[in-house]
């Protein structure tokens, strides 16, 4: 049985055309992945499926009474509640139930008839009945599994949402949409910001579903492992395949083949008929054939360009500090207002490549910044080799003023630089065209990376420290990342939640344990 119908579906995105004329039908129960580049309109494609934003054109039909949840990290939550209080509120009619269920056995002590004080007893078992059903009286342990696996228990319950990360406030919204049980879940980036313990668990919990869910993710691993059917947005239109990620990618390959084939076809012909009609047209003995082709030719069906593929050319400059002490730190304490863990001590030399592993929250982040000198330590030193020359790209989208667009953000960085020589820079990290001038704000979370990773290749370093690199990468800039890591010859520091990507970058592991 089909939960969601689109027909025809259009839409255009400041001024480039997503899809045209889509169609697509998804069943209940189904699994799926949504895949395609950075920018080819993943996340507008779950906008408009949500209702969150109107489509130009077509139809979007959901089956009647079923019930929609999604994820959306950049959504913004009332952070004056506790995170127990939100993650509660998953079950607001169920506590009304029982608020009314209990009002109805407190007013019982003022009625005197017998007859209306049974029927409000059968009104009150009937609620009571209910909840037992629903699991209301283990509504607690039932939240504290499901925050135990995301990780979220670490950040204490009674914990105000508003002191809380953006990546930990994304936690917490999954944790709710799962608790929620909707007939259709829509989950955009779900392992952004969990680390491999927990994005382990989402991936036994997410085989245990049974209703629909759609998942856009980077992660082919975690798609491998929970998705049954791929949606990928390409060429302008919405495809749907059968089987994992890997499965969709031997079909896409083939299919792609055969599309730019049918494409290089019809343009040859395309300008054949345009020849003929150009040199017959002007002759009378010939105008009446001419014209029949012209018809021809207005009434064919055109196949769209193929999609110009931005591909990334990452490379980061390195002068090697041949060192046995690049970054030395011992009894450090690291946090905030208190020390966030133990005492931490880490040695590592000029060529070390170290995979910063520990779970979500922990203070890995806190680490790195701590090393940069963003914050000061608790307790215990650091030293750096005097010539450590740090290359740093950091977790959050802080571009200081987000209205600037990437020709701008990199010209305040290297005035001295001609526009052409900026966009030379900017298209090797596959920011192109118009990409190059539009607000940095209305990027995708890939192309924001990408414009961090191409102002990290202007700076020669000796050592990287690198955090969630690879969130919102799709996969072929993912992959021209690692290559470039793979063959920096300096140090670097890497915190991954991915653990393949992590695995070919680095050769030792630091864990990060409280």
């Amino acid at each position: 049985m089909s939960v969601l119908e689109i027909k025809n579906l259009s839409h255009t995105f400041d001024g480039k055309p997503l899809f045209s004329g889509a169609d697509l039908s998804i069943n209940n129960g189904e699994h799926v992945g949504v895949v395609g580049l950075n920018g080819a309109g993943k996340t507008t494609f779950i906008n408009i499926i949500s209702g969150k934003l109107p489509q130009d054109e077509g139809e979007v039909k959901w089956s009647g009474g079923c019930r929609r949840g999604y994820l959306d990290q950049h959504a913004d939550i009332d952070r004056s509640k506790t995170v127990m209080e939100y993650l509660r509120d998953a079950f607001s009619d169920l506590y009304a139930q029982n608020e009314r269920m209990e009002k109805m056995y407190a007013d019982m002590a003022e009625i005197s008839d017998p007859a209306e004080l049974d029927r409000n007893i059968e009104k009150a078992n009937k609620i009571l009945e209910r909840l037992t059903d629903a699991g209301f009286f283990e509504l607690d342990a039932t939240i504290k599994r499901v925050a135990g696996g995301l990780g979220i228990a670490n950040l204490g319950y009674d914990t105000v949402i508003g002191t809380l990360s953006g990546g930990q406030r994304a936690k917490l919204m999954l944790a709710r949409l799962l608790l929620e049980q909707p007939d259709v879940m829509l989950l955009d980036e779900p392992t952004n910001f969990l680390d491999i313990e927990h994005i382990d668990w989402l991936t036994e919990y997410l085989n245990s579903v049974k209703g629909t869910f759609l998942v856009i993710s980077h992660d082919t691993a975690f798609l491998d492992k929970v998705v049954k059917f791929i949606v990928s947005i390409e060429n302008g239109s919405i495809k749907k395949y059968g089987g994992n990620y890997t499965t969709y990618i031997a079909q896409a390959e083939q299919n792609a083949k055969q599309y730019e084939e049918s494409y290089r076809r019809q343009q040859e012909e395309i300008k054949r008929m345009e020849d003929y009609i150009a040199r017959n047209k002007a002759r009378a003995a010939t105008a009446g054939m001419a014209n029949s082709r012209k018809k021809m030719l207005d009434r064919m069906e055109r196949i769209e360009k193929p999609s110009v593929i931005y591909d990334a050319e990452f490379s980061f400059p390195c002068e090697v500090l041949h060192t046995r002490d690049m970054l030395r730190a011992d009894k450090l304490l690291i946090g905030y207002t208190a020390p966030l863990l133990p005492p931490i001590d880490l040695h590592i030399d000029g060529e070390t490549k170290l995979w910063i592993r520990g779970t979500n929250g922990i203070g890995k982040t806190t680490l790195i910044k701590t090393l940069m000198g963003l914050l000061s330590p608790k307790g215990g030193s650091f030293a750096l080799h005097p010539f450590f020359r740090p290359g740093y790209v950091e977790q959050d989208f802080d571009f200081g003023n987000r209205a600037s667009n990437a020709l701008g953000y990199l010209a305040d960085m290297y005035p001295r630089l001609q526009p052409k020589q900026l966009r030379e820079k900017l298209s090797k990290a596959g920011i192109k065209n118009d990409l190059c001038t539009k607000p940095l704000k209305e990027l995708s979370g890939g192309e924001q990376v990408r414009v961090k990773l191409c102002v990290l290749m202007q700076k020669t370093t000796n050592i990287l420290l690198l955090d969630e690199p690879t969130n919102h990468l799709d996969v072929r800039a993912k992959e021209s990342l690692k290559k470039a890591l793979c063959e920096y010859k300096g140090a670097i520091l890497l915190v991954s939640h991915e653990r393949e990507f992590a695995e070919a970058v680095c050769d030792d592991v630091f864990d990060v344990k409280n």
